[in-house]
């Protein structure tokens, strides 16, 4: 596939993962509209101060609305579909928001997408949904169990997909990341929550520390997702983006230790605990669809990976509160 002349849409483009996946597929070439969500100030998030903004079309919109999703999908021939809400805390706060945009946000992409004739939708899913891990590796065929609001929204979000694809020869493929970190990521994340309470203070509060994440740096990520959209053969496949290794919450506090210099403690803070049932303890990937169907695997190790993202969180420290729990 040569990305060169090819249209495509990212939605939350201004988020995390989409920001960094809008800069790469503009230096491959693409022609880029990037749809963000609507808001009164303008704000078009990290695409405001991105390299590429001046390369791109920003679309502001809103995922749940159904006629400003299938505008913004007119005459393009690939959409990332990265617009989602994913703070699972929140999502016990307020559940319907993750339905009205995880769900029904996906549910309006996919009307489009066979409204239009899209040529192809990458879907992004999370390894939330597998809940915790019944066996390990987890491979895309492992149970999915929704143990947040959050997790239950994307699982849905998923089928849907899976169902237009199945009924209506829509073509998709899933992509599902395990614990993507990096530079730009909110402090409702582990390891900017770590990082940032570590620079201001020698105690930092923490959730559990024994649950066990597979975690994956962005540029791996959305390598993937390049991938994904690039294999011809990934169409109608759920596909696991993650590292294959595990570490506990607190291995990995003792590894930002150990990368960033910085000298903490750690204290038990209730308010950062999720319900009991509800807490996912394990969660590593098995990578081999990803390996045998993409060609893919993960470039930059969780050690190279801390140290970016430490360089990174300490030159914009001003953009965090690391004394507020970021939900």
């Amino acid at each position: 596939m040569t990305w060169r002349g090819q249209r495509v849409l990212v939605t939350g483009a201004s988020g995390f993962i989409g920001s960094h996946l809008t800069e790469r597929l503009v230096q491959a070439g693409a022609a880029v509209r990037a749809f963000v969500q609507y808001n009164g100030r303008g704000d078009e998030g990290w695409l405001t101060t991105s390299f590429v903004r001046d390369d791109i079309e920003v679309v502001a919109g809103d995922v749940r609305d159904r006629e400003s999703v299938s505008m913004a999908m007119k005459d393009v021939d690939l959409v990332f579909h990265l617009a989602a809400l994913i703070a699972i805390p929140y999502s016990y706060l307020c559940p319907q928001s993750d339905v009205d945009t995880n769900i029904v946000g996906t549910l309006n992409v996919l009307l489009a997408a066979r409204a239009l004739g899209t040529p192809k939708v990458v879907h992004t899913s999370t390894s939330e949904v597998y809940g915790t891990a019944r066996y390990v590796p987890i491979d895309e065929d492992h149970p999915l169990q929704g143990q947040s609001p959050y997790s239950a929204s994307k699982i849905a979000a998923d089928k849907l997909a899976e169902a237009f694809h199945l009924s209506f020869g829509v073509p998709i493929v899933t992509v599902r990341p395990f614990n993507t970190f990096g530079p730009r990521q909110s402090a409702r994340a582990i390891i900017p929550t770590i990082v940032t309470q570590a620079l201001r203070s020698e105690r930092i509060r923490l959730g559990h520390l024994t649950p066990a994440r597979d975690f994956n740096y962005v540029s791996n990520t959305v390598d993937g997702f390049v991938r994904a959209a690039e294999v011809a053969g990934a169409v109608g496949h759920v596909v696991n983006l993650g590292s294959g290794a595990e570490i506990s919450i607190g291995d990995l506090a003792a590894l930002i230790r150990s990368v960033s210099g910085l000298d903490f403690d750690i204290e038990a803070d209730p308010a950062r605990l999720r319900p009991p049932a509800s807490e996912v303890d394990r969660l590593v990937a098995d990578t081999r669809r990803a390996r045998e169907l993409l060609d893919w695997q993960p470039t930059v190790s969780l050690r190279d990976g801390l140290v970016k993202t430490v360089s990174w969180i300490r030159e914009h420290s001003d953009r965090f509160q690391p004394e507020q729990y970021a939900i």
